[in-house]
């Protein structure tokens, strides 16, 4: 069953019709909780969590940049966003789809998804950044929601494939997007990258297959 789930919450296969309305995220803040930065008191960084709404881009950038240098444990899981994910009433939903079990099976999962949906939830925004452990499916609720480009815009979350297919069921790889540096490359924050870590890259806009627009406050 574990071994179903880290497959799904990755691959390129299986994909599954999902149209998750923003009802559906709307219910109570998740913020971090107690036993979380017990759990990783060194990986734990404070972040307030904002009430769940519309917020700038420059708050959304911010919360992700905190988070440079966490980085995951041996296992490929024991980050902030682990164990915020498993705790959350969106697992049990995605579980479902995953192929079942208890929100543990999340706990070595990969977790780009899970970094950029933490990002979204403690920034407040998590009704307009979404939250999902799986690449392909949180593509597809930006496209289901019209919420979907080709356009690199600050605070947008980027999904990439990294052999430049442009089909949704491709995708390997999300994070969010700093800036369009205007040379055909974009500066992104991203988790579960290099050896296992939240750090600031660089991407050729080839490997993009789409953007994610989240709805900032003017």
């Amino acid at each position: 069953m574990a071994k179903n789930i880290l497959k799904r919450a990755y691959s390129r296969s299986n994909i599954v019709t999902f149209a998750l309305g923003l009802s559906v995220a709307a219910g109570a803040t998740l913020g971090g909780t107690a036993a979380m930065a017990a759990e990783h008191p060194s990986q734990q960084k404070a972040v307030p969590v904002a009430e769940t709404g519309k917020v700038s881009t420059q708050t959304l950038l911010r919360v992700a940049e905190s988070q440079i240098g966490v980085k995951e444990n041996a296992a490929g899981g024991g980050t902030p966003y682990h164990s915020w994910y498993m705790s959350s009433p969106r697992a049990t939903e995605t579980l479902a789809r995953d192929g079942g079990g208890r929100p543990q099976l999340y706990a070595n999962a990969p977790w780009c998804a899970m970094f950029v949906s933490w990002v979204g939830e403690k920034a407040g925004a998590r009704t307009s950044v979404g939250w999902d452990a799986y690449t392909v499916t949180y593509a597809d609720w930006f496209k289901a929601n019209q919420r979907w480009g080709t356009v690199a815009k600050p605070g947008s979350v980027v999904f990439y494939d990294w052999n430049g297919a442009k089909t949704t069921s491709a995708i390997d790889h999300v994070g969010l997007v700093k800036k369009d540096n205007g040379d055909g490359t974009i500066t992104t924050i991203e988790g579960n990258t290099g050896n296992g870590k939240v750090e600031e890259r660089v991407r050729p806009t080839s490997q993009v297959v789409g953007y994610g627009y989240p709805e900032f406050a003017a």
